[in-house]
């Protein structure tokens, strides 16, 4: 099972959408677990190493901080934009 994770960029509709097609799916968001507010490598660390791929509207700047990770040979979570 895809384990998701939703950062403060998507839009909580979305989320509400997921769960109601698909009530057992397993998301957290960062607001559940007292991210909010840290910022991108904080957020793709926790998603890596909780294995979760993260959800975000954020083009912006997460990218760069994934591909950060991926040059540094660090673990990476899925990311959907």
């Amino acid at each position: 099972m895809i384990k998701l994770f939703a950062d403060e960029n998507l839009d909580n509709t979305i989320i509400r959408g997921l769960l109601r097609q698909y009530p057992n799916v397993d998301i957290v968001r960062v607001q559940d677990i007292g991210l909010s507010g840290e910022d991108d490598p904080t957020i793709l660390a926790w998603a890596a190493q909780e294995e979760r791929v993260l959800l975000t509207h954020d083009v912006a700047t997460i990218t760069g901080f994934a591909y950060e990770r991926l040059t540094n040979n660090l673990s990476m979570p899925g990311v959907i934009q």
